[in-house]
């Protein structure tokens, strides 16, 4: 595989929302819980974890929150116009950002090196061997 190369482009389905990743992502995640079920229409959610000084965004952005199981408040950013989720984070701590990397046009980089919540996880997805996991939230 070809090196890759930063800034990599983002953009929301509509375009409405566009943004740059400046550096690598610290880790790929894949949440098995309900909830990121709900969000990604699929078995798993993906999440990127980035420094907020790692993104440059443009374009309007609203926001969501929940309760998490830990008590914390998940919130979320997202295009007004598509609803494409772009990221989440803790509003407590919003210089580390859990970018949707789904949207980047370079997607090479979505590759999970952990797994969470595999208590959750449909029985059908096999995680591949010798990615660590976890049960719950680490």
């Amino acid at each position: 595989m070809s090196q890759i190369t930063y800034p990599i482009r983002g953009a929301c389905q509509c375009g409405g929302v566009t943004y740059q990743l400046l550096a690598p992502p610290k880790m790929v995640v894949a949440c098995h819980c309900k909830e990121c079920q709900k969000l990604s229409t699929s078995a798993f959610s993906i999440t990127a974890m980035v420094d907020a000084k790692d993104l440059v965004f443009q374009g309007e952005m609203k926001d969501w929150s929940r309760l998490a199981d830990s008590g914390n408040t998940s919130a979320a950013k997202f295009c007004p116009t598509c609803g494409n989720r772009i990221y989440h984070y803790d509003p407590n701590h919003p210089e580390a950002i859990k970018l949707k990397p789904s949207n980047l046009e370079n997607t090479r980089i979505i590759e999970p090196t952990l797994h969470v919540w595999t208590r959750e996880k449909q029985d059908w997805y096999q995680i591949p061997e010798g990615v660590k996991q976890f049960e719950g939230q680490p």
